[in-house]
């Protein structure tokens, strides 16, 4: 069984709510990352969800797109995304790291080189933005051979034919974007998005996250009542912007996510 499927389980079994950040390696500073990663980890995230600083991120807001240029100014390629894992695995063996990004990086190294270099380096699955599931399979078949899950994305504009695919391949646990936009906005509608979840959560045969929108530890608990864990990303990169020095990051990092995981204990997993 694969570190992700455990701690999966793990959570189910305790009847706990995932908790899952988003960090961009290489942001607030090349050194910050594996300390920040830890300080995560402390504070009670399940899952790690490490950004791949992108050129052109798509799918991200102006916090996000803010940190991946900064990243990417430091020198933060894939080699170093790789690299703090492999350092954070040093010390913790036991949090499931996803990376989540774009394909383009990925498709330079190829498929089967990118899945035994992430294996090789402690990373248990993909979060592939704008990979589409029908050109999935040569992705997909890599990442198995090296146990990574190849996480898959849904939001309220996917059709019910390609949302009845994407819950039957899903892997890990799916990713539910809560609205239609980009990271970071501020409108998040929980009861909408909520009515969205409970359509997904009856199809999806994995653990249903939902990220975008979540911003403390108020929008983490609603959100948490419909779906088994949430992903909160712009608002914590935001917190750590101005936080050069890596202790500060590091504290800063712990300081936001307490109170979120504070807000998810108590509340039941969906059944």
């Amino acid at each position: 069984m694969t570190r992700l499927q455990q701690r999966l389980d793990a959570l189910r079994s305790a009847g706990r709510k995932a908790l899952v950040p988003f960090v961009t390696a290489g942001d607030p500073s090349l050194a910050a990352t594996v300390p920040v990663m830890h300080a995560l980890a402390e504070a009670g995230a399940d899952v790690i969800e490490l950004g791949v600083p992108f050129s052109d991120p798509m799918a991200d807001g102006p916090v996000i797109q803010r940190s991946s240029e900064r990243a990417l100014a430091r020198g933060a390629g894939l080699s170093f995304v790789l690299d703090c894992v492999r350092r954070f695995r040093e010390c913790d063996a036991a949090t499931p790291v996803v990376l989540m990004g774009y394909l383009n990086p990925v498709e330079i190294r190829g498929a089967a080189a990118f899945a035994a270099d992430a294996a090789n380096a402690g990373v248990d699955g993909m979060l592939l933005v704008d990979l589409p599931p029908e050109e999935a399979d040569e992705y997909r078949a890599a990442f198995a051979h090296h146990d990574l899950a190849l996480i898959s994305l849904a939001s309220p504009t996917t059709p019910p034919v390609r949302l009845e695919r994407l819950c039957a391949q899903a892997e890990g646990y799916l990713y539910y974007v809560s609205y239609a936009g980009v990271t970071g906005a501020a409108h998040l509608d929980v009861g909408d998005a909520g009515r969205h979840l409970a359509e997904v959560g009856a199809m999806a045969k994995v653990p249903v996250f939902a990220g975008f929108g979540i911003r403390d530890a108020a929008s983490a608990a609603a959100m948490a009542v419909h779906a088994d864990g949430v992903v909160v990303g712009s608002a914590l990169v935001a917190a750590l912007e101005e936080s050069a020095e890596t202790a500060g990051a590091a504290d800063r990092a712990g300081q936001f996510l307490r109170p979120l995981r504070d807000a998810l204990d108590g509340l039941v997993v969906r059944a």
